[in-house]
């Protein structure tokens, strides 16, 4: 099966590194047109240069629901529309018991993992997929599947995050809305937990490896093409077989 995004149009936050930078050069390479998204202009053009295919680079901040709508409109006006959203963008400043949160570190979380997806949704629905139905692609976690310690509150955030994406694919159809839901993945927002318990975590799963971005780009890929067209609401754990072994 050629899984191909030939003639689509994609906007990918968080785009300048990790998965988002390998889910962006994927769809790129499928035949995208792609407009990657973060905060720094530099990180994106250097990230851009690295891939192959149409890509354009817009500087916003994803939490930020005026920044989401500039760059929904800079998409549409360089390429023409907008067919696929990809909701990747997420921070984690706070490590720790969750009633330990102070009110500040909380705020940020929400605001961009869970506030900003909604507002980049609601975005791409109003200026383009309300009359062309297109497909938004959540990036969540694992985590908000289940508690952990340290991480109680980025994984309010995702939990949450999984149950948008159900609401807004009984909202929006025919729009698919799906979501993702990666395990431990080496990249450098990942960096501490995977130099901290990298090694050992990865004794454990079924696949003895933690996960790469290009690992969540091809599912990225696949769930939003038309392969996938009758597929929303869902949101897909991929984590080496992580609840496979847990659960046994």
């Amino acid at each position: 099966m050629q899984i191909s995004l030939e003639g689509k149009v994609a906007l990918v936050t968080g785009g300048s590194r990790g998965i988002g930078k390998a889910i962006a050069a994927t769809m790129a390479a499928s035949g995208a047109k792609v407009m990657i998204s973060s905060r720094k202009q530099d990180a994106l053009e250097a990230a851009a240069a690295e891939m192959n295919g149409e890509v354009a680079v817009f500087a916003a901040n994803a939490g930020d629901p005026e920044s989401a709508r500039a760059c929904v409109a800079a998409t549409i006006e360089r390429f023409g529309g907008l067919d696929i959203l990809v909701n990747n963008a997420a921070t984690n400043p706070y490590y720790g018991a969750t009633l330990g949160v102070d009110e500040g570190r909380f705020d940020k979380t929400f605001q961009v993992n869970l506030r900003g997806p909604l507002f980049w949704c609601q975005a791409a629905w109003d200026q383009a997929m309300k009359d062309r139905p297109g497909v938004m692609v959540n990036i969540a976690s694992v985590g908000g599947l289940r508690s952990e310690a340290g991480l109680g509150v980025y994984n309010l955030t995702k939990a949450a995050l999984i149950h948008l994406t159900r609401q807004l694919a009984n909202e929006l159809g025919p729009t698919r809305v799906v979501g993702i839901a990666p395990g431990l993945v080496q990249t450098d927002f990942a960096a501490f937990l995977v130099e901290n318990f990298g090694d050992r975590l990865a004794q454990q799963l079924p696949l003895q490896r933690l996960g790469e971005p290009q690992d969540i780009a091809n599912l990225a890929v696949f769930l939003a093409s038309d392969a996938a067209s009758w597929i929303t609401g869902e949101t897909y754990v991929i984590d080496g077989g992580a609840g496979v072994r847990s659960a046994g």
